[in-house]
């Protein structure tokens, strides 16, 4: 198989987020208590004994072009992502980890590219780069969903979405951003007073999926009154009562792991458990500059 390396660097252009927020969603605030008695709900839980954190990452090491036997020329990007855990009950301990290379491409003939350092197995995608990008963050995110049904913990934080993984027990999605208002003008107020540690009620948000959802403040957020605000999610199958208990248990849980400003520009938001798993998932992922001169090296020959 014949293929170059496109000379641009691959992450312009190349990097997408992963969301499923629509631009409109049917919300029901009466799911826990009625609007009428929305107030914040102090911690009212004791913390879990384990909590399995899980996250992942995808990077785009080169895109690539592949000569068809016709002559014509047809995209590609080799990827990596890796997703992993790790498990907190008095001390942190990484867990399963779970590494992939894959050359995603609108070439129907493509082979595997082999380099000195790695191996990209062909995927095929119909579609624009954008469109593979997307590919390689929905592998990353089954990459997630399989360490996460690995892990056995009282509380299985995942971040991120929950979406396509409503069926894990004991989990929740955990959504630093907030890009699409959820609540009413007259309940927004609620989430601005919120103290550390507290949440709203839980709601019942409905896009092209549901969940249930609430807003947690974080300590050490300053500067606006949604500073240390992170929304959560749980699966719309479990009994709202069940849903309750695994929204005290995040907000006896998770302020305790907010990260400070000095150590992290995203903090607090950014929990230490998440970035340090983060940083040895890149870690693993391997150099991108010299899976990048590889793939430069196996185009020549």
């Amino acid at each position: 198989m014949r293929f170059a390396v496109d000379a641009w660097a691959p992450e312009y252009g190349a990097s997408l987020e992963s969301t499923d927020d629509a631009p409109t969603a049917e919300v029901a605030v009466d799911v826990e208590v009625p609007a009428a008695a929305w107030t914040p709900i102090p911690v009212r839980a004791e913390p879990p004994g384990e909590i399995a954190f899980v996250d992942g990452v995808s990077r785009v090491d080169a895109q690539i072009w592949i000569t068809e036997q016709d002559g014509s020329p047809k995209p590609g990007l080799c990827t990596t992502y890796a997703a992993g855990v790790i498990r907190c009950n008095a001390r942190a301990q990484l867990g399963a980890v779970e590494v992939g290379r894959t050359l995603f491409t609108a070439s129907g003939t493509a082979e595997p590219v082999e380099t000195s350092h790695a191996r990209y197995v062909p995927s095929y995608v119909a579609g624009t780069p954008e469109q593979m990008v997307m590919a390689s963050i929905n592998r990353m995110r089954d990459l997630e969903a399989n360490v996460a049904r690995g892990a056995r913990a009282d509380l299985i934080v995942l971040d991120g979405l929950l979406w396509g993984r409503v069926d894990i027990t004991s989990a929740i999605g955990y959504v630093k951003s907030h890009r699409t208002p959820y609540l009413p003008e007259d309940l927004e107020g609620i989430v601005a007073r919120l103290e550390p540690g507290e949440r709203t009620p839980l709601f019942l948000v409905t896009t092209k999926w549901s969940r249930f959802s609430w807003y947690l403040r974080l300590p050490g957020g300053s500067g606006h009154p949604w500073a240390g605000i992170v929304r959560c999610e749980a699966s719309p199958d479990l009994p709202p009562a069940e849903a309750a208990r695994l929204a005290d248990l995040a907000s006896a849980a998770l302020p305790r792991f907010a990260s400070a400003r000095h150590r992290d520009p995203r903090a607090p938001q950014n929990l230490y458990p998440i970035a340090g798993l983060e940083r040895e998932l890149r870690r693993r992922s391997g150099d991108a500059r010299l899976l990048y001169r590889s793939l430069l090296s196996a185009a020549r020959h």
